[in-house]
């Protein structure tokens, strides 16, 4: 009789199959999606990957693409932030407002809007965490708070930016230069500084384990001391101030700081964020997943229009990626698991 057990002792382990392992990644499915809209896309219209397009449709994605590297991190902990739309809109409207009345230098300005948004982001950790109320409902009574208060500061008009031309600080975040023949804005540089060190953050600190620990199981994450209150309060703070910051440079760019600008802009951003891999109900998130996600979404908007598609059927473009990277990451996630 053989003896089973003792083979199963001497047996070597099994490795672990490097392929199956990589499939099994949530940024998997947004890598291959990406990469079949851009083969799509370049066969149908070849201008699509021109260096011309590729510029234009790199500086449009990262005002809202530091918005989601925040609810990014906000999501893994198992919470949202329906306000950023809002926020993106008013702080800069308080920005432009001091600085075009004379009350602030434009420098001194801009810290004054980022701490708007910080209070803003702290007085939605508060009332989410002290009184336990689903930031959902919290964040979306803030949204319309925030954006009335724009609309009532400005009486619905634009405040000016141009006056901004000859300053440093707006030099500093949306100056241009050129690489080859690609012009490349500081604004991407921005982003790129900033998705480096979320990742950072969230893979390799102890406060990305909190934040995973917070999302994931957050009782148990309390009985081991991780403080979730304070790593929910912080990043919502994170995310007003990336969602400040956003509006900032986008209202520099376009010349303007309307009140009612990133109006839908939240359900964008969660978009992307999903699509990316990061999970809703908290636990684990992913900033290269995200990156990817936005790429998805902003590219997807700018070559529907270039195939000739109408640009009004974006939102069923998104629902249908959002539906079928939904489906793929519990695929992959059930194959994984069961070892298949």
């Amino acid at each position: 009789m053989t003896d089973y057990s003792t083979d199963t002792l001497t047996r070597p382990p099994s490795r672990p199959n490097p392929l199956r392992s990589f499939i099994a990644k949530p940024e998997f499915g947004p890598m291959v999606l990406l990469a079949t809209m851009l083969v799509v896309f370049t066969a149908i219209n070849p201008a699509f990957m021109s260096l011309v397009n590729v510029g234009n449709a790199l500086t449009f994605t990262v005002e809202l693409g530091l918005m989601a590297l925040a609810m990014t991190l906000l999501m893994t902990s198992g919470e949202f932030d329906l306000s950023v739309g809002s926020v993106f809109g008013f702080t800069p409207v308080v920005m432009w407002s001091l600085f075009n009345m004379g009350w602030l230098p434009l420098p001194l300005a801009f810290l004054a809007a980022i701490a708007v948004a910080l209070a803003i982001g702290l007085f939605n950790g508060v009332f989410v965490t002290r009184l336990v109320i689903p930031s959902f409902l919290v964040t979306l009574g803030t949204m319309l708070v925030v954006r009335g208060a724009a609309l009532w500061m400005t009486a619905g008009f634009p405040q000016r930016t141009w006056e901004a031309g000859d300053q440093w600080l707006a030099t500093l975040l949306v100056g241009d230069f050129h690489i080859g023949g690609l012009r490349v804005f500081m604004s991407l540089i921005w982003f790129i500084l900033f998705a480096f060190a979320m990742h950072y953050l969230l893979t390799q600190t102890r406060f990305g384990n909190w934040v995973q620990a917070t999302g994931g199981n957050p009782g148990a994450a309390r009985n081991r001391g991780v403080p979730t209150r304070r790593v929910k309060v912080s990043l919502f703070m994170l995310s007003s101030a990336l969602a400040s910051f956003a509006g900032i440079i986008s209202s520099i760019r376009v010349a303007a700081a309307n009140p009612n600008a990133g109006t839908g802009y939240e359900l964008e951003v969660i978009a992307m964020v999903v699509i990316g891999g990061t999970v809703l109900t908290g636990g684990r998130g992913t900033i290269l997943g995200t990156v990817l996600g936005v790429l998805i979404l902003r590219l997807m908007r700018n070559g529907i229009v270039l195939i000739g598609v109408p640009g009004l059927a974006y939102n069923i473009f998104i629902g249908a990626i959002i539906l079928t990277m939904m489906a793929l990451h519990a695929g992959l996630e059930r194959r994984h698991n069961s070892g298949v």
